[in-house]
């Protein structure tokens, strides 16, 4: 699929609405090329965009994100929220449920969210956010870069079989083609809103819509705590600070603030 005009204007302009763009045919990871942008002076809302990467990375040690050229969305966002550094984490939250709501505004697609970080559609991962932060020497501001990785045009079998059996794109669900550019404008548009309405002290409200979206409210859930032990239980979901809650068979409550979390086997 060709790329579309506005695509191709946001390369030529360096610009995609108020966002300064830097754009990259290809880049290790946009996210580390934010990092580094953050110490040079770039702005609020300076946005990295790259059309594939080699080195795409997960929120876990380890995790890699499969980027081919030409089909998905791989960019980062420069941000230096009025929030208490405490409030950062929930920060992926709200760009998960704002990553929900630019694709419910463009497509027929109701994605899930899983905690913290993933978008599922039908069961399959889609997408994913990688929120990092870098503190600026001297300057007393801590600058926050949202990266994420969104598979759009990929086609299944552009998967590898064993990422095929556990990853998805919108046209693999759908059997339609997007347009990357209109889908990068709503994304956008919702982390501007979300962001805003964080800084707002509305967390409660976005906490109450992220969570009509996740995906193992309820469900028998896995997760390894840092002893290195299996706990297995009922996902109670994430609380006001944006953790989650993980009730297990004697009834006790665990707090899970990182860590990866799956479906029990049953």
């Amino acid at each position: 699929m060709s790329e579309d005009h506005i695509w191709q204007t946001m390369i030529q302009t360096g610009e995609l609405g108020h966002h300064q763009v830097h754009f990259f045919p290809c880049t290790a990871s946009t996210n580390d090329l934010a990092l580094a942008l953050c110490n040079t002076g770039a702005p609020d809302a300076t946005l990295i965009v790259a059309d594939s990467q080699s080195a795409g990375r997960g929120r876990l040690a380890g995790r890699t994100w499969h980027s081919p050229p030409g089909t998905g969305l791989y960019f980062s966002l420069i941000l230096r929220p009025r929030l208490a550094p405490a409030d950062f984490p929930k920060l992926t939250l709200a760009a998960g449920l704002a990553l929900c709501k630019g694709l419910e505004s463009q497509t027929q697609c109701q994605p899930g969210l899983k905690w913290p970080n993933d978008l599922f559609l039908h069961g399959k991962k889609c997408g994913g956010i990688l929120t990092e932060t870098q503190g600026l020497a001297g300057a007393g501001q801590t600058a926050v870069v949202i990266g994420i990785g969104l598979n759009v045009n990929t086609p299944a079998e552009a998967f590898s079989e064993e990422l095929r059996a556990k990853a998805t794109s919108l046209s693999a669900t759908t059997g339609d083609l997007y347009d990357r550019t209109l889908l990068l404008a709503a994304i956008l548009a919702e982390l501007d809103l979300a962001v805003a309405r964080l800084e707002q002290g509305d967390f409660p409200a976005i906490l109450a819509e992220w969570r009509q979206r996740d995906i193992h409210a309820g469900q028998q859930v896995s997760w390894v705590n840092t002893q290195g032990r299996i706990v297995t239980g009922i996902s109670l979901g994430p609380d006001e600070e944006g953790f989650l809650h993980i009730r297990d068979g004697q009834g006790l409550v665990h707090s899970v603030i990182s860590g990866d979390i799956s479906l029990a086997q049953k």
